[in-house]
């Protein structure tokens, strides 16, 4: 039960805030990485969560993988386990079957940058810096994700000079939702965490899995996907309860079935 030394979860009605608690800067070790994957994996099954805010304690939303943490290159298997745990970390939050709202309170860097893009909504206080700062350090990795958030020409100057753009560029780039202050951060990105959490469940579990999958698919095949998960949807009961309480102007009762 959310029981974790790296990462807090702390239940606000229907939404867990899931906040990365690793100081000085939220740095991901092995240890953090399987925190939050086994943390968006019971959010996943969990009834009584219907959405998550992930956000990071102190200043820094999560400042990258931790260096001190990188693999032994000559224990083997020590590099497949590391990257595999990588990736894993961004899938368990992307594939959550509830949707992730990002509060970037800070420096998103690497793996961090890596962490927001996997979540569904994004929102930033006003003094958070976004970068994927590998090329730095002796490293490579991140494209796929820049390409999906930044577009070709933003994403080779990120990638080949690891320049750190600021909160008010995503917001007019159109990447994030809204700018705002430290202070108004956590209870706006909530705000709309609570407003998800009172949609019919079914509803939005349908709505994460296909906007999760239709990403990368061809437009005719994504709306076919799309059509199918409506016809599903449309014969559960809380279907017929949403359409019976808008009719009957009244809030609607759903079971989750």
């Amino acid at each position: 039960m959310f029981d974790k030394k790296n990462v807090r979860v702390e239940m606000h009605g229907l939404v867990a805030l899931v906040t990365l608690d690793r100081p000085p800067v939220n740095a991901l070790d092995r240890l953090t990485r399987y925190e939050l994957i086994e943390v968006f994996d019971e959010i996943s099954q969990r009834d009584d969560v219907r959405a998550a805010v992930l956000t990071g304690a102190g200043k820094s939303f999560c400042a990258g993988a931790d260096l001190k943490d990188r693999p032994d290159a000559d224990k083997p298997g020590d590099f497949l386990q590391h990257n595999r745990a990588t990736r894993e970390t961004g899938n368990a939050i992307k594939e959550c079957a509830k949707p992730v709202v990002a509060a970037v309170n800070g420096a998103a860097l690497g793996a961090g940058l890596g962490l927001m893009a996997a979540c569904d909504i994004y929102y930033a206080s006003e003094n958070a810096v976004f970068g994927m700062p590998e090329i730095n350090v002796g490293l490579a990795g991140g494209a796929s994700m820049l390409h999906a958030l930044f577009g070709r020409s933003t994403t080779r100057r990120m990638f080949f000079t690891g320049v750190r753009l600021s909160a008010a560029e995503l917001k007019e780039r159109s990447v994030i939702e809204e700018v705002t202050t430290a202070d108004a951060l956590i209870p706006t990105a909530m705000e709309v965490a609570q407003e998800i959490a009172q949609k019919a469940p079914l509803a939005i579990a349908y709505a994460k899995q296909a906007a999760t999958m239709v990403e990368n698919m061809p437009q005719r095949d994504a709306y076919r996907l799309e059509q199918n998960y409506t016809m599903a949807l449309s014969k559960t009961e809380d279907a017929q309860e949403a359409r019976r309480a808008f009719l009957e102007k009244r809030a609607p009762v759903f079971k989750g079935r």
